[in-house]
């Protein structure tokens, strides 16, 4: 059975995931959500989704909702399904799960509240506060200052190897430019534009940058 990943494909958590997919290659079929309509707050999709949010994933009638444990779900699922994104020696796990607390606290909190108030507020009908925005960016460039000492020491968030907390900041940095704000390239720190530069490249990255359809070109597994 392809798995079923349900959500609306230029969101940032849809993207997340497939962007997982694509980098597994793993199949699956996209079921579109009208979001714009209000389809995720529907009692038929708050039963698998109780949040009412988009994704969740479908495999085989095992449900799985949030972007970034349905990620983690997949690689357990398909363990030889190269590259392997998360280390599986303990020392490695630690600084895995260390670089995952650091994308959710520092990075995450910052740049998806920058996103929202310029790209998606005004997409619900809302007015964009400047000053909520240029404080994101203010705490942002705070925060990537330290991934700058980070990243001078080795290639990715989490040692040498990409690994999926790398992918995990991909919607929300790659959002950042539309938004006005082209942080992720400031010359101040090489090392955070190196590494940027190479995960927004990756081919998984590519294939759903700009939005997310089914795909079903990869060998089922």
């Amino acid at each position: 059975m392809v798995l079923k990943l349900y959500g609306a494909g230029r969101t940032t958590s849809v993207r997340r995931v497939a962007a997982l997919m694509h980098e597994k290659q793993i199949p699956f079929e996209l079921v579109p959500v009208d979001v714009a309509h209000g389809e995720h707050k529907t009692p038929a999709y708050t039963e698998k989704q109780p949040f009412g949010l988009v994704p969740y994933l479908d495999d085989d009638g095992f449900i799985v909702y949030e972007s970034r444990a349905i990620c983690r779900y997949l690689e357990d699922r398909f363990p030889n399904q190269s590259p392997n994104l998360i280390p599986t020696d303990t020392r490695g796990k630690a600084l895995f799960e260390q670089a995952a607390s650091v994308e959710i606290a520092n990075f995450d909190a910052f740049a998806k509240k920058a996103v929202d108030e310029k790209i998606f507020k005004p997409r619900r009908g809302l007015t964009t506060d400047q000053t909520v925005f240029d404080n994101s960016i203010v705490e942002l460039d705070k925060r990537l200052n330290v991934y700058e000492t980070i990243l001078s020491k080795q290639k990715f968030t989490a040692g040498d190897e990409f690994t999926l907390v790398d992918l995990f900041h991909l919607p929300e940095g790659w959002l950042l430019e539309a938004a006005g704000s082209r942080i992720m390239y400031d010359e101040k720190r090489p090392n955070v534009v190196r590494w940027w530069r190479d995960i927004t490249s990756r081919e998984s990255w590519q294939a759903v940058k700009d939005g997310v359809g089914s795909s079903t070109k990869y060998k089922p597994i």
